[in-house]
């Protein structure tokens, strides 16, 4: 996104390091789990390119189609697979968040967003506030995971639920301070 190089830079180290967090999630789960590993991999790198900072590299007007035809499969994937289970929604709003934002970029190429006015405020505002309200939510339920002391032994890496929604905490906040530059 385009605003401010130290804090865009900062948003792509936190966004590449949850993606690859999820691709190394993904080689110790099986099933749905791996899948939405998968699904939150996508998301982090997918993240990461869009957050690096219009100062260092301005992708070509054609990349921003190329943006919202991933996402718009995602979005597909995510419907489909919506049928099996509610996280999956999360996920179909997170792909649409990114085939918005590819689209509004895609509209004003030239242009640096934050504050500039461009997107649609409604839809904006909308997704602005599912991620913050997913934010807090979020955020509630990892206190508690962290809290436990004592107890069964850990299970492994990939299989610990606090992991993997500190991911997509750290996901959604991104995506909120992405949001607040459209």
């Amino acid at each position: 996104m385009h605003g401010p190089a130290s804090p865009g830079w900062l948003m792509v180290a936190l966004c590449a390091a949850t993606g690859a967090y999820c691709l190394l999630r993904m080689r110790g789960t099986t099933g749905e789990q791996r899948r939405a590993a998968g699904a939150e991999a996508l998301m982090g790198f997918g993240m990461a390119v869009m957050a690096v900072p219009s100062t260092a590299f301005t992708p070509p007007g054609w990349a921003w189609a190329g943006y919202a035809a991933v996402f718009g499969a995602a979005v597909l994937h995510a419907l489909w697979a919506a049928r099996r289970g509610a996280h999956h929604l999360h996920h179909l709003m997170g792909a649409a968040a990114m085939v918005y934002m590819a689209l509004v970029m895609a509209s004003a190429p030239g242009h640096h967003h934050g504050g500039s006015g461009s997107g649609v405020p409604l839809v904006t505002g909308a997704l602005l506030a599912y991620f913050a309200g997913y934010v807090l939510l979020t955020g509630a339920r990892l206190v508690p995971a962290a809290a436990v002391a004592a107890g069964p032994a850990p299970p492994g890496w990939a299989d610990r639920p606090e992991l993997a929604r500190a991911c997509r905490l750290s996901m959604a906040m991104a995506m909120v301070a992405m949001l607040l530059t459209m």
